[in-house]
């Protein structure tokens, strides 16, 4: 599987489009907005003689209203945050929507009339956007080019299918019946990719600058999903009915990785180009809800686990009809 090539979300605007199931991603961008507007505040104060621009990336931005409201987030912050120190001048914002060529762009370059006009209403400075296809496991902007990179929901996502793993027949994952030489494997390749990512973002960001990652994880030491276990036992389910080959599902792993605070740490420090002013858990159900400290954000995206279904199919449908067939 050439993950850059397979790796997408359902595009469009369709009942099965990620556009309209990703309410669960939605809630975690609101949860960590107060995070996202402490960053970016105290790089707007710490930047010298009011900057007439900021430029700000938001790394595996997908598709869908998700994609243009943590900008607008960005932004609103910023421009509250000016009033408060009474500058004049709102800057000018540089946005720069990455994702892998596949992404469906073309879908959030037509809803930007609209996102242009309600910006413009707020006061907010003049924003350019720009999309930037390619894979963020290498560099994609001039040296000293960003102050600001945000990207959420997007890491646990490996470059590739880890290597000798050919060991995991029957799941599609990091499964509890997994050899441990599988286990290593993932965690390896997410060490890997995760210093990479980190690397090629301390040469963009200008001296100074913030980041905020928020990243699909555990609390647990045990790094498999029962989610993608789940689907492993369908997919095996459809194999034995004869609807599969069981050479197809043999051979089919999902490039998915769901780091625990502790490891996030470790390749960081190891990394040695950030360091790290917050590091920390907010839980979040399936279905939508928030964990136990505010059940009031509830997922609409249908009832229990047909939603959750929903929500699934939305990220790993591409991939399945690469591998499998439609």
């Amino acid at each position: 599987m050439k993950v850059a090539e397979v790796l997408r979300m359902n595009g469009g605007i369709g009942d099965t489009s990620y556009a309209n199931n990703s309410l669960i991603q939605q809630n975690v961008i609101q949860i960590t907005k107060p995070i996202t507007d402490q960053a970016i505040t105290s790089l707007y104060t710490t930047l010298i003689n009011n900057p007439k621009t900021i430029s700000i990336a938001d790394l595996g931005c997908s598709s869908g209203p998700n994609t243009l409201l943590t900008v607008s987030n960005l932004m609103k912050a910023v421009d509250n945050h000016r009033k408060k120190l009474r500058r004049q001048h709102s800057p000018e914002f540089q946005i720069y929507l990455n994702d892998l060529p596949t992404n469906d762009f073309n879908t959030i370059f037509q809803s930007l009339p609209k996102h242009r006009r309600e910006i413009a209403g707020d006061g907010s400075g003049l924003c350019f956007f720009n999309g930037v296809p390619g894979s963020f496991y290498g560099r994609l902007f001039p040296t000293d080019s960003l102050h600001f990179v945000h990207s959420s929901y997007s890491l646990h996502w490996l470059s590739q299918v880890p290597k000798g793993i050919e060991e995991n027949k029957g799941n599609i994952s990091m499964a509890s019946d997994s050899p441990p030489t599988v286990i290593k494997a993932y965690y390896d390749q997410f060490e890997r990719d995760f210093s990479t990512f980190l690397k090629c973002r301390s040469i963009e960001l200008v001296k100074g600058g913030r980041m905020v990652l928020t990243m699909l994880g555990r609390q647990s030491e045990n790094p498999t999903w029962d989610i993608w276990e789940l689907l492993g036992l369908a997919l095996n389910d459809i194999a034995a009915e004869g609807f599969v080959e069981e050479e197809k599902l043999n051979s089919f792993n999902l490039p998915v990785y769901g780091p625990s605070l502790a490891e996030i740490k470790l390749v960081i420090e190891k990394n040695g180009s950030f360091t790290i002013d917050r590091l920390e858990i907010s839980r979040i159900h399936w279905t939508g809800n928030i964990g136990s400290e505010d059940e009031n954000i509830v997922s609409d995206e249908g009832n229990g686990g047909y939603g959750v279904a929903r929500s699934v199919r939305a990220v790993v449908e591409p991939m399945l009809v690469s591998h499998f067939g439609q």
